[in-house]
């Protein structure tokens, strides 16, 4: 296909100012990027925060399209790349390190130590150069990769959801066959977190949360026991479950800082936490606790050490019915009421997805 000079984007001028731009120059791709017709973009936790006050690094405001979990079908290459070939439907990570800091050498590119700056290499797509609510995007071709041909536009675009799910649980220390596992958080993070768990061998889920109906969806895709914290002591609950014992590990995907005491206080003696959440208030952990039962503590930055590519691997042994997270979808041109549903979580949100090319 010919690709146009412009396109529809939406492009934010400043704080809460998101304009839907008709003649937003197409992007080319570099020599060793690809050129993706946008299909599918969905709206991340992060997103509305970058909606209401910017992100550190990024373009200018009246440049920058942000958005950063999108799937689409590619339509031109650079002249160094042949891993990628027009007409490939990939989906795309978000992080792409600088390369040559000490922490990307080591394959940590989501904490790369030249995080913003361009110059040296360093990409975040939606956050320190354009992303996807748009109808084109480039990207470098370390952070593309190809989908199940099975799998639509708009299912692929929780591949990065599931991948910072699968890293947090990585960071766990990973799944010994049959463990019991808490899971704190029943948002798209923390579903996905209970569908992986399932698929990599833990024995008993529990997961934890506020909302029933978000709790009702973790049992379809795994989760043994529910926990509304609103009606039990979480931590009561999880020793009795265990015989006292408490749990193996536990994954805090809610962002609460309650939820992260309450980790330590169910985890059990030398066993692990993961913390997927994203803190806007310090928490009062017990720390003396943390060493005398040498429990490990381990954030987990995004989606790091190509956990993209290892969930699609494990999808397309074990599909994940991604469709049960997304509840709805938004023309391109209807972007504003997107964020607004997102935002309230209106009719039960959970993942709100943008198509495009509508």
């Amino acid at each position: 296909m010919k690709v146009p000079d412009t396109m529809r984007a939406a492009v934010l001028y400043g704080p809460e100012d998101l304009r839907l731009v008709d003649d937003y120059p197409v992007p080319r791709p570099g020599p060793d990027e690809v050129l993706i017709r946008v299909e599918a973009c969905a709206i991340c936790g992060t997103d509305p925060k970058i909606l209401a006050h910017g992100w550190p690094n990024q373009p200018p405001y009246g440049q920058f399209i942000f958005g950063h979990e999108y799937a689409g079908e590619i339509v031109a290459v650079g002249e160094q790349v042949d891993e990628f070939m027009i007409g490939d439907r990939v989906v795309v990570e978000p992080h792409k390190g600088c390369g040559v800091c000490d922490n990307c050498r080591d394959g940590y590119y989501t904490t790369c130590l030249n995080y913003g700056d361009n110059r040296k290499g360093h990409r975040h797509y939606g956050f320190t150069v354009n992303g996807g609510y748009a109808e084109y995007a480039c990207n470098h071709i370390s952070s593309v990769y190809k989908i199940p041909e099975n799998m639509s536009y708009e299912e692929a675009t929780l591949l990065t959801t599931a991948a910072t799910a699968l890293y947090g649980i990585r960071r766990a220390g990973g799944v010994n066959a049959g463990e019991t596992w808490a899971v704190f958080g029943p948002g798209p993070i923390g579903l996905t977190a209970v569908a992986l768990l399932r698929r990599l061998g833990a024995g008993r889920i529990i997961l934890t949360g506020t909302r029933d109906e978000r709790l009702s969806l973790g049992k379809k895709l795994g989760a043994d026991v529910l926990l509304n914290v609103r009606a039990e002591n979480v931590v009561e609950r999880v020793l009795e479950l265990t015989d006292g014992v408490g749990a193996d590990a536990v994954l805090e995907c809610s962002g609460s800082t309650k939820a992260v005491e309450d980790a330590v206080e169910c985890c059990k003696k030398n066993g692990r936490i993961g913390l997927v959440g994203i803190y806007e208030q310090p928490s009062q952990v017990n720390v003396n606790k943390v060493v005398q039962w040498n429990i490990s503590m381990c954030g987990s930055k995004a989606e790091g050490e190509r956990s993209v590519a290892q969930v699609i691997n494990l999808v397309k042994a074990n599909p994940i019915d991604f469709s049960l997270l997304i509840t709805h979808t938004f023309p391109l041109k209807d972007i504003h009421k997107a964020f607004e549903v997102a935002r309230t979580r209106a009719g039960g949100a959970i993942k709100v997805v943008i198509q495009c090319q509508l």
